[in-house]
């Protein structure tokens, strides 16, 4: 399984099958996942004082592709875009993302496709657990980690990294069995997190996308004074 997969998997509900958390967040989750993913195989990291051009702006280092579909788009998404900031690559790797993994895990009997109408008129898709099996493994490896019974492998590390960036390790893991806040659930992911660059981009990008929102919104109402003057 990918990154951007097991990501998915945990903050979609296994009874609802809806999205736990916000559907533009988890997008750039998504992208920023797939960005994880190419820095755990070694294929894309970001400049440093050895490379040419800026510090800090996203290099391939290797161009070959991953050998699965959804990370060759990815490192062709990458490729494109050379030397833009990190958290600049998240909305076009996490683009048209979610409905490719969630047909992806529909078509390995770890999810079903179940089609709903909200309010009896507004057809609707989700995506309830049909094999949870391999959802509890990554989630109990999540909270091991979070909980401070077991030390978190890497691929373990950065999902917890992208959880953190989300905002929702509380929605993952339950904290109150473990004697813990959410404060304090909080403040171990941040540990875990630290130095994790991808996970620091898809906070940028949602923190970006926030910030253009209320501008829009702003805007807006700013317009609805004037005019009504």
């Amino acid at each position: 399984m990918l990154l951007a997969e097991d990501l998915l998997l945990l903050v979609t509900n296994d009874a609802t099958g809806r999205l736990s958390v916000s559907r533009e967040p988890v997008d750039a989750g998504l992208g920023g996942a797939n960005l994880a993913e190419l820095t755990l195989l070694g294929q894309v990291d970001v400049s440093g004082d050895q490379d040419q051009g800026r510090r800090g702006r996203i290099i391939v280092r290797d161009p070959s592709p991953p050998g699965d579909e959804v990370l060759d788009a990815a490192l062709q998404t990458l490729i494109k875009r050379q030397g833009r900031k990190p958290s600049a690559v998240i909305r076009p790797l996490g683009k048209k993302l979610r409905r490719v993994l969630y047909q992806r895990l529909t078509a390995r009997g770890v999810l079903r496709a179940e089609r709903r109408r909200v309010l009896g008129i507004f057809p609707t898709r989700t995506w309830p657990a049909q094999d949870p099996s391999h959802k509890a493994e990554v989630r109990q490896q999540v909270t091991q980690a979070l909980a401070g019974t077991a030390a978190p492998d890497e691929r373990t590390a950065a999902l917890i990294a992208l959880l953190h960036a989300l905002k929702c390790e509380h929605k993952v893991v339950d904290p109150r069995p473990y004697q813990l806040s959410r404060r304090q659930l909080r403040k171990r992911a941040a540990e875990i997190a630290q130095g994790n660059w991808a996970s620091e981009a898809v906070r940028k990008a949602i923190d970006d996308e926030i910030a253009a929102g209320a501008v829009v919104v702003m805007g807006a109402a700013g317009a609805a004074v004037g005019f009504s003057r």
